[in-house]
């Protein structure tokens, strides 16, 4: 039986996860659960798994749903929740499925107490990809994505030399907004961009995907998991998120790998990787399909991919300045405070006044994320 923590257990990958938990009984022991503010799932996923820590978002939140839990869960709360749960338990593996930076000091504390992580926190590789690999490297910690794309590569390099890669690709739906255009986006409302064409994400990843920050995010992330250069990374739009992702290499091959938009297929991948397990995915029939599309990738009319690129290939605290600044312009967007597009006038702003740090340690980079939270708050 295979012992794994979750940290972000209530959000659209958490809940997933603990589905595909479900549908293998008698595979896993779950030893850790923590998530954010939503106490009222939280308290019947405790409750049905029985993890021996659990950690909510703060003291209060704590203090409210402790009488809800049984008694024999050790209950935390905040930063040093997530680590406890993440680090301090019997699990093998760590799913690390919380949205945005707050991520990135449990699975560092994860990785040094040795355990493997099934990646679908983006944002710990964007912010801090030279510390988390070297720890990983370092402790013979495996870094296994959950991320559709990021899943899709890791399937078509199996058995094959990095080396002879050319080029791999990260395939991108468009979003909610991907056939409008720049003119067609200035009066989009928050309605408008949580209507994701393909994929059921949570709200912050869904408008990600509207402005393709999201893929920018990805970019970033397949460089540090794969370490390939940015100029071996490319972009594609596929609007049926059929073809997941796909690898080129250097004697014209190309190997992708496909399947209906199902988050639970790669999730159950890192849980079960090596072995493939059986899965109550829908089946893929191309011939029901029919077509598949695919175009181009605009950097002008999507300029946040451009300038992920940009961040990653400058490097140093770039890339965190762009996740955060994003993270803030993405929470005013939701609230009503700022237009669709002006998310995009934030970020680029933030990065023009950012003097860029090379190598930051994490001090160094939650100082980096600070200010930029700060200056696109102000914006």
């Amino acid at each position: 039986m295979k012992k794994i923590a979750l940290i972000g257990s209530t959000g659209s990958i958490g809940t997933q996860t603990l589905d595909v938990v479900r549908q293998h009984p008698g595979q896993f022991e779950i030893t850790g659960l923590a998530a954010g503010g939503n106490i009222g799932l939280f308290a019947e996923q405790v409750s049905r798994f029985r993890p021996k820590k659990a950690s909510v978002a703060t003291k209060e939140l704590a203090e409210r749903v402790r009488p809800q839990l049984p008694e024999d869960v050790q209950l935390y709360y905040g930063e040093q929740g997530l680590i406890e749960v993440a680090a301090g338990t019997e699990a093998e593996t760590v799913v690390t499925a919380i949205v945005g930076s707050a991520g990135l000091p449990a699975t560092i504390a994860a990785i040094e107490a040795g355990k493997h992580i099934a990646l679908a926190n983006k944002e710990t590789l964007v912010t801090a990809g030279h510390l988390v690999t070297e720890a990983a490297g370092r402790k013979g910690v495996a870094l296994l994505p959950v991320d559709s794309e990021h899943s899709a590569i890791f399937q078509c390099l199996n058995g094959e030399r990095i080396e002879e890669v050319r080029q791999i690709t990260l395939t991108a739906s468009g979003g909610s907004f991907r056939d409008l255009t720049r003119e067609e986006l200035r009066n989009v409302t928050v309605k408008d961009a949580l209507k994701h064409p393909n994929w059921s994400m949570g709200a912050k990843i869904t408008i990600d995907s509207a402005t393709m920050v999201n893929k920018g995010l990805e970019v970033i992330e397949a460089h540090w998991l794969f370490g390939l250069p940015y100029e071996q990374i490319g972009v594609l739009l596929h609007p049926e998120s059929i073809i997941h992702s796909f690898v080129e290499y250097r004697d014209g091959s190309v190997i992708a790998q496909l399947g209906t938009p199902d988050m639970r297929v790669p999730i159950q991948y890192a849980l079960s990787y090596p072995r493939r397990w059986p899965s109550e995915a829908k089946r893929l029939s191309l011939a029901e399909v029919g077509k598949l599309h695919f175009r181009e990738m605009d950097y002008n009319r999507f300029p946040c991919l451009r300038l992920a690129f940009e961040c990653g290939k400058i490097g140093g605290t770039a890339t965190c300045v762009y996740n955060a600044a994003n993270e803030v312009a993405v929470a005013r967007f939701l609230s009503g405070n700022i237009s669709f597009l002006q998310i995009e006038t934030i970020i680029e702003t933030v990065l023009s006044k950012h003097d860029v740090q090379e190598e930051p340690d994490l001090e160094g980079i939650r100082s980096a994320d600070r200010w930029a939270r700060n200056m696109a708050e102000s914006l």
